[in-house]
């Protein structure tokens, strides 16, 4: 018995040490966080400073625009949604009649169709059409805009030449004339519909030589040592941190990504242990885009996420749960924030969820994985009964009183009632007394209310920390700075809107 008494004992002392770690960090619980929103994963919307200094900022990757001819007054279209011809015979927009830009410089671009192929220039008489699946020189095309006039453009295509709508049916590149008026047939009127600001817009915008300085200055000056001196002397206990799959690959990530937001993690783990506060690392934007949206790090707002990808989002997480197992701040780890259901499955996600957390469980046996529910159309209860087969799990929800018809005409009194009656129900849906944690990852204390009072937003700020007061795990606001007032904590505690 003597030869194994020594493991015995360090058997013992690592079990301990397990349940003092996990009791400790559950002392901890629940957490009021905040979310360190466009720091590591840039969201122009919240900082439209960031994306002045681009050239043309308003063709950015993924920028949708429509054309129209001024000679005819029509569309151009991609016929079919594409994997034909380019054809101009549409007098009004919609999907085929609208391309996605890939930025190449800042006045080259390669044009995107609705079924994901590219519109190109073909031997034949010059002809547009849209079928290459993947851009070449021959899809590549400069635009040009009038001096004044912005909108109003000339395409040129690779072969030298300018597009030119001959008919309904026949787009050809081979115009060689110039000028400006309407009846000149290689002019065209641009629409532009919608321009994403992520983090993919702004280093590909600024390109190479400016990207990295833009950012660096950015992650320095964004959220500093002060900021969690403010966050910890005011109530909060943790912070929720979005960072983009590029981290892993830091400080020489794939083009156009820059290096250095590690650098600025490391920085938030070492003021969190300095303020006694915790980390939440949330994997933010994925490979492929779980979601669509500009913070997903997307080129062009297509949500492509699939089984092609866990392996290598998988990897993200197992670099982040090694680099930080042993930091005393590191509470939880976020797999993926905010799939979106139809475009990821629930058997990718469960599938992805499983290896996420065996990574983690690697290194750790009791930092929390946080799995996000889906948005879109599915069932919230979706994840119970998988996430009860692990230990130190929690599941996420999202409650925003925003982007939806029926927020649009509540008053007040109505966004509150909606807190305490809808959302309370569905934060209890997802507690469970025995089974995972839950959390409010995201939510505001802004509203589709213009004109709301101060004391209306008080109160509508108090009904939401009430109720999120009951997740288990805790909630997070978004955001910490924000140039809408409203969304900023920071702002908030500051005049005396909210009191944690």
């Amino acid at each position: 018995m003597a030869h194994h008494f020594p493991l015995t004992i360090h058997l013992v002392l690592c079990l301990s040490c397990v349940v003092t770690f996990s009791l400790a960090q559950s002392s901890n619980l629940p957490f009021k966080a905040v979310n360190l929103g466009c720091w590591l994963v840039t969201e122009g919307w919240m900082k439209p400073s960031l994306f002045q200094g681009i050239p043309n900022n308003d063709l950015l990757d993924g920028t949708q625009v429509q054309l129209m001819t001024t000679k005819l007054q029509k569309y151009l279209s991609a016929e079919s949604g594409g994997g034909t011809i380019v054809v101009a015979n549409r007098t009004s927009a919609s999907g085929w009649e609208t391309f996605r830009l890939w930025r190449v410089d800042e006045t080259t671009f390669n044009f995107r169709v609705f079924n994901k192929q590219f519109a190109g220039l073909k031997g034949y008489q010059n002809r547009i059409a849209a079928a290459a699946t993947a851009p070449g020189n021959s899809e590549t095309f400069q635009i040009i805009r009038k001096e004044g006039d912005p909108n109003r453009i000339h395409i040129k295509a690779s072969n030298g030449k300018f597009l030119q709508a001959q008919s309904d049916t026949l787009i050809t590149a081979d115009y060689e004339g110039s000028g400006w008026e309407d009846s000149n047939p290689s002019v065209f009127k641009i629409n532009i519909v919608n321009t994403p600001q992520g983090e993919y817009q702004i280093t590909n915008g600024y390109g190479p030589d400016k990207a990295p300085q833009v950012m660096q200055d950015h992650w320095n000056t964004y959220i500093t040592d002060e900021d969690f001196r403010f966050m910890s002397s005011n109530g909060l206990t943790a912070v929720r941190i979005p960072v983009g799959w590029w981290i892993a690959l830091d400080p020489t990530p794939p083009k156009p990504f820059v290096g250095g937001s590690l650098k600025a993690l490391d920085n938030a783990f070492t003021w969190a242990q300095k303020y006694g506060m915790k980390v939440i690392v949330d994997l933010h934007a994925v490979q492929g885009s779980q979601n669509g949206n500009d913070h997903s790090g997307t080129r062009d707002g297509f949500q492509e996420w699939g089984d092609s990808n866990i392996k290598d989002t998988v990897a993200v997480i197992d670099f982040l749960a090694n680099r930080y197992a042993n930091n005393p701040s590191f509470a939880a780890i976020e797999l993926m924030n905010e799939p979106l259901a139809p475009g990821v499955t629930l058997d990718n996600l469960k599938n992805y969820y499983k290896s996420g957390y065996d990574a983690v469980r690697k290194y750790t046996p009791s930092v929390y994985v946080i799995l996000s529910n889906r948005l879109g159309n599915s069932d919230p209860t979706e994840l119970l009964s998988f996430a009860g087969n692990f230990n130190y799990v929690v599941i996420d929800v999202h409650f925003y009183n925003l982007y939806s018809d029926e927020f649009s005409n509540m008053n007040v009194q109505q966004n509150i009632d909606y807190i305490k009656n809808q959302r309370a129900s569905a934060l209890k849906t997802v507690t469970t007394s025995n089974g995972p944690l839950s959390f409010v990852g995201e939510w505001t204390a802004e509203f589709a209310r213009n004109g709301a009072s101060m004391q209306d937003y008080q109160n509508f700020a108090k009904a939401q920390l009430d109720v999120y007061g009951l997740a288990t795990f805790g909630w997070a606001y978004w955001a910490y700075k924000c140039q809408y007032e409203h969304w900023s904590l920071k702002w908030m505690i500051e005049n005396n809107y909210i009191k944690l």
